[in-house]
C-alpha cells in the first residue's frame, strides 16, 4: 500500500480547521496531519496536490439497509460488496449495515452472514466501505408506528429472541431499535445495554414519561427523529418532546427534505445542538440506483423521482447519499465544519469508536474524503485505498 501525502487547501478534523493542511497516509492510518510545512515527504511517498480543496473525514452511516440495488438482509458478501462500493463513491467509508423486520430466521441468517463479511473484510485489503456492525431496526417495535415494517413479523421485546440475534452476530451487534412502551421493553433494554449494543427508541407510539423511564434505563439514541413516532403536541410531548430535551440523546435525521421539513430539521438541530444529531440516509438497494421497483427484506417498494414508498403509498427509506445530505444541512444555514460533524464524530462517538473513526487524527483509520468549492465529493480514500 502506498504511502500518500495528501495537501489540502485546510482540513476540518471536524473539531479543529488546519489551513493549507498535509495528511500523511501510511498503510491504513493517518501518520500525520497538520499545515503541509511542518511535514516531511518521506522517501518514495507521493504527494497529491489538492490545495483549492477541502479534506474532512469519511462519513459513518449507522443506519442503512442497502445501495446499488442490494439489500443487507441477503446477507452474502456478493450483496454487501456491490452496497459498501457503491456507498463508497458518495463518501461513506463506515457503516452499519440495518435489518428490516422479517421472519427471526430470515433474520437470523442476515446476521450471520453479515458477520462472516465483516470477518473477511479485514482481511480482503478492497477499497470499499467497511461494515462495523449491524443494526437490528426491528422487530421489537410498535404495530401502530411500525411505518413499512410487515406487521406479521412485529415481536414483543424478548430476551430470548434478543439472545438469538446476537447468537448470530458473533459480537458484531452494535445498535437495536426499540419501541419503548411495548411490553416486555424495559427488560429487553438492560440486556442489550449488557451485550453492550447502543439503544436506540424508534418505532415508537411512546408518551414522554415512557420515553424517559427508557432513557434513564440506558437508551442513547432516537431512530431517524420525527418518522414512525407519535406526533408532538403541547400537552402531550411524547417521544419526540423527550428526545427534543434529553442530552442523553443523539438523534438521527435524514436530511432528505422528504422525511422531515425545513422548519422541524431547523427545531431539532436548535434543541439538541450540533454535537447530538447525527445524519442517517435510511437508504435502500434504490440508493445510486435509477427510478424503478426495489426490494426492502422481503417486500417491494416503488422508487419514484427519488422517493420510495410501499404499495400502500408509505415512506419506505430513502435514496439518501450522505453526501447530499451534507450539502442539504449546510444550505440551513449549519456550518461546514459542524455539518461534518454530524456525519463523523458523532456517530463515532456514538458507537464508542472516536478515536479510531469519524476525525482526521494520528492514529485513526485514513477515511478520508476532499470536497470542491461545491460540496462534491471529487476523492475517498477508505483505510488509506483510494476508491475509484
Amino acid at each position: 500500500m502506498p504511502t500518500t501525502l495528501i495537501h489540502a487547501e485546510r482540513a476540518l478534523t471536524p473539531t479543529s480547521e488546519i489551513n493549507d493542511a498535509g495528511i500523511l497516509i501510511r498503510e491504513d492510518v493517518i501518520e500525520a496531519i497538520g499545515p503541509r510545512s511542518g511535514l516531511s515527504l518521506p522517501a518514495g511517498a507521493t504527494e497529491l496536490n489538492a490545495t483549492e480543496k477541502t479534506a474532512i473525514p469519511g462519513f459513518i452511516d449507522i443506519h442503512i439497509h442497502g445501495a446499488g440495488g442490494r439489500d443487507v438482509m441477503e446477507g452474502d458478501g456478493d450483496a454487501l460488496g456491490v452496497v459498501t462500493r457503491k456507498v463508497a463513491e458518495f463518501g461513506t467509508t463506515s457503516l452499519l449495515a440495518t435489518t428490516v423486520t422479517a421472519a427471526p430466521d430470515a433474520t437470523i441468517r442476515a446476521a450471520a452472514g453479515i458477520s462472516l463479511y465483516i470477518t473477511q473484510q479485514h482481511a480482503a485489503k478492497e477499497s470499499r466501505a467497511e461494515v462495523l456492525g449491524i443494526h437490528f431496526e426491528g422487530p421489537f417495535i410498535s404495530k401502530e408506528r411500525r411505518g413499512v415494517h410487515p406487521v406479521e413479523w412485529i415481536q414483543p421485546p424478548s430476551e430470548d429472541l434478543l439472545s438469538r440475534f446476537l447468537q448470530a452476530a458473533e459480537g458484531k451487534a452494535r445498535l437495536i431499535t426499540i419501541a419503548p412502551e411495548v411490553l416486555g421493553a424495559a427488560p429487553c433494554i438492560e440486556a442489550a445495554r449488557k451485550a453492550g449494543l447502543v439503544v436506540s427508541v424508534g418505532h415508537t407510539d411512546a408518551n414522554y414519561e415512557q420515553t424517559r423511564f427508557a432513557i434513564a434505563h440506558g437508551a442513547r439514541s432516537a431512530t431517524h427523529t420525527y418518522n414512525a413516532m407519535r406526533p408532538f403536541t403541547h400537552r402531550d410531548p411524547g417521544v419526540i418532546g423527550a428526545v427534543l430535551t434529553s442530552p442523553e440523546i443523539n438523534a438521527e435525521l435524514i436530511a432528505d427534505g422528504v422525511h422531515v421539513e425545513e422548519g422541524a430539521m431547523k427545531l431539532l438541530l436548535r434543541a439538541k445542538g450540533y454535537e447530538r444529531v447525527t445524519l442517517v440516509s435510511d437508504g435502500l438497494s434504490a440508493t445510486g440506483m435509477p427510478d424503478g421497483k426495489y426490494m426492502l427484506g422481503g417486500f417491494e417498494v416503488t422508487v419514484t423521482n427519488g422517493v420510495c414508498r410501499n404499495a400502500a403509498g408509505i415512506l419506505a427509506g430513502s435514496t439518501l447519499t450522505l453526501d447530499r445530505a451534507l450539502r442539504n444541512i449546510v444550505n440551513l444555514g449549519v456550518p461546514l465544519a459542524d455539518a461534518v460533524r454530524m456525519l463523523t464524530l458523532n456517530p463515532a462517538t456514538l458507537l464508542g469508536i472516536e478515536f479510531k473513526k469519524g476525525s482526521l487524527r494520528v492514529g485513526a483509520d485514513a477515511d478520508i474524503l476532499l470536497l470542491d468549492q461545491s460540496l462534491s465529493v471529487t476523492d475517498v480514500w477508505a483505510r488509506g485505498l483510494s476508491v475509484h
